[in-house]
């Protein structure tokens, strides 16, 4: 069966191989590893050019690495020895790399932004003539730059150069061809030939050469034994005889003539020659080495010699030496070729307490935040204690939690700042809905204090205002109690002095006289109106609040304090009318003004609009004539003969 695939296919590369001098295209093929480059004269668009190649089963050529610059370099330098030597002038070869239209210039990338025609991944090798333009309205396509007149240096790269991709029927300029990739899982080495001959190489891509240093797979080698008058045809294909192996299907040195023997071309092996007696010969190996089936090639007895494995893996020969084995480190495994390792993910096995991390080969763990390891081996995690002395990040309270914090602040404070660490004070003057003082309110930082208007004094429950008593005179005696400002922003009332008072009934009393508030400074002050606020002095007279309730003490005093205390306070109640009075009679002044100014106002108003009407009445035809006053009518002449005067009888 598998010798009916191989003629079923060498059958087809016949059909399809191009016939000499039929016009057959001129291109230049270099194949290495697993690549074959193709270079061509054409002068066509981007989209012409990727399209031919993947007529073939290729793509416009990648430039991933320096070595395959190198290649190229060498498909383009075989190409330019097909022609006749050109003028001195540049000339441009079509590459697979572009970019799309909306996609912009990304400076920061060795590709600038543009892609391989083919996929793969971005590259960080790049050799750019000059930086392309940023442009995102037009699609934008890489070509290799190179001088047509002088054959290319193998210290002189091929420059890249980006512009338009060019349209269908419009030749870009300086466009002279492009170059097609063609990737393939094997390669066979060049046959060799043990007498005259000739071969030819037609591959699936149907380029023909016959200087190829490794043939691609599925390739067809057309072999011309003798002199050209006396020619003996032999037709090869590359097949793949194991895995990754790759030869003809062909034994024995080709085209063996006795008359040359070893002579000719090593008799076509690869290490050492044998001649017999009779002039034949056959192919050796070295020590070390041993030949293979088709007896012309060497191996090395050593199967690993070859590099079999790849990657990280590692080649262990078995006991005969005819095989080996690939083995992977620790922490990989091999896949399903046998011959590569991958990543094994210890993170599925959960090793560690909290996070783990997977490394090429290995793992580590982590804590998650607010966590520290609690060992050298980073296996199990402990919480971190943010409220220790000197890490604390809170401005007042802070509450340690597992594997995290919290802040809180004392009464009357609230937290702020962006990440709740700060504290705030509460101004509970200002936001309390309800009054919290019936009279005055002083915030202080994390408080407040209550105060009274002059004339009360605070109560037992330090909110609410009780009438106090108090003197218009200075006081009696020297200022006490200052060390009371102990409680911050309170009032601070002084010590009371007393003076006697006599009231009607002759009873005597102590009438203390107070020393006015101390207060922080910046103490902001809220009034608020007591419920009931009745002044006990005189208006006009600020009366300072008091903290101390009278003492009253009963029995007679003859002395003269109680009667000048009993004058005051007659003075201060004649004053207290007396200044009523003049109140009263200002307000009445200032009444009658604003009616007198009302009434004014009023009769203004109404000559106006009578003056407007008048303005506005219409005007009779009659207006602009005058009237001639009245004549008395004429008289008849008196009869003097009348009886009467003025009568005519």
């Amino acid at each position: 069966m598998a010798t009916s695939a191989g003629l079923l296919l060498l059958l087809l590369l016949l059909l399809g191989q191009p016939r000499v001098g039929a016009g057959a295209e001129r291109k230049a093929v270099v194949c290495a590893g697993t690549a074959c480059y193709t270079a061509h004269w054409d002068k066509l668009t981007a989209a012409e050019a990727q399209s031919h190649c993947s007529k073939n089963g290729g793509n416009l050529a990648t430039v991933k690495t320096e070595e395959e610059a190198r290649l190229i370099q060498r498909a383009l330098a075989q190409l330019l020895q097909l022609e006749a030597p050109l003028v001195t002038r540049m000339g441009k070869f079509w590459m697979g790399l572009q970019r799309e239209k909306g996609k912009c210039l990304d400076s920061t990338l060795p590709l600038r932004g543009f892609s391989w025609v083919g996929g793969g991944e971005n590259t960080s090798y790049a050799n750019w003539y000059k930086e392309p333009k940023n442009s995102c309205t037009f699609r934008r396509c890489v070509s290799l730059v190179l001088d047509l007149s002088l054959p290319p240096l193998a210290s002189h790269l091929p420059k890249w150069a980006e512009g338009p991709c060019g349209n269908p029927g419009f030749s870009v300029n300086n466009i002279e061809g492009f170059v097609c990739k063609f990737s393939f899982k094997g390669m066979c080495r060049p046959l060799a030939l043990g007498g005259p001959g000739q071969v030819n190489y037609t591959t699936p891509f149907q380029a023909t050469s016959s200087s190829l240093e490794a043939v691609p797979f599925a390739s067809m080698a057309n072999v011309a034994c003798g002199d050209r008058n006396e020619s003996e045809w032999h037709y090869f294909l590359c097949k793949e005889k194991a895995p990754d192996v790759f030869d003809w299907d062909s034994s024995g040195p080709l085209c063996v003539n006795p008359k040359y023997g070893c002579d000719f071309n090593n008799g076509g092996c690869q290490q050492d020659c044998f001649e017999g007696g009779d002039g034949s010969f056959r192919c050796g190996c070295r020590p070390g080495f041993r030949l293979l089936d088709d007896l012309v090639t060497c191996a090395s007895r050593n199967p690993c010699s070859s590099s079999p494995c790849r990657g990280v893996a590692t080649c262990v020969p078995e006991t005969l030496g005819k095989s080996y084995l690939c083995r992977c480190p620790q922490g990989y495994q091999l896949d399903s070729t046998q011959r590569d390792c991958v990543d094994v993910d210890e993170c599925q096995g959960s090793p560690c307490a909290q996070e783990c991390v997977n490394t090429p080969g290995g793992f580590h763990c982590q804590c998650w935040v607010g966590y520290e390891p609690s060992g050298p081996g980073e296996e199990t995690c402990r919480d971190v204690d943010e409220c220790a002395p000197g890490r604390s990040p809170c401005a007042q309270d802070c509450t340690n939690t597992d594997g995290s914090f919290y802040c809180s602040c004392k009464e009357g404070f609230v937290l702020a700042g962006e990440d709740d660490t700060q504290c705030q004070d509460v101004d509970e003057c200002e936001d309390s809905e309800g009054h919290l003082c019936d009279s005055l309110c002083f915030n202080m930082q994390g408080s407040f204090r209550c105060g009274c208007l002059p004339g009360w004094e605070l109560a037992p429950n330090g909110v609410s205002c009780i009438m106090g008593t108090t003197t218009l005179g200075p006081p009696a005696g020297p200022h006490q109690g200052d060390d009371m400002g102990e409680r911050q922003g309170n009032l601070v009332p002084s010590a009371s002095t007393s003076s006697p008072t006599r009231d009607p009934k002759g009873t005597s009393k102590v009438a203390p006289t107070v020393r006015g508030p101390s207060l922080l400074p910046n103490a902001p002050i809220t009034p608020t109106p007591p419920k009931t606020m009745v002044p006990s002095g005189p208006p006009g007279v600020w009366m300072e609040p008091s903290t101390h309730h009278p003492t009253a003490s009963t029995g007679h005093r003859e002395s003269t304090g109680g009667d000048f205390a009993a004058k005051q306070n007659d003075d201060g109640t004649d004053g207290q009318k007396l200044l009523l009075f003049y109140i009263l009679g200002t307000v009445v002044a200032i009444l009658l003004l604003l009616a007198l100014a009302l009434g004014l106002l009023v009769y203004r108003k109404r000559r106006a609009k009578r003056e407007e009407k008048k303005e506005k009445k219409p005007q009779s035809a009659t207006d602009s004539y005058s009237w001639a006053p009245e004549r008395a009518e004429s008289r008849a002449t008196e009869n003097q003969y009348s009886p009467t005067p003025g009568s005519d009888c």
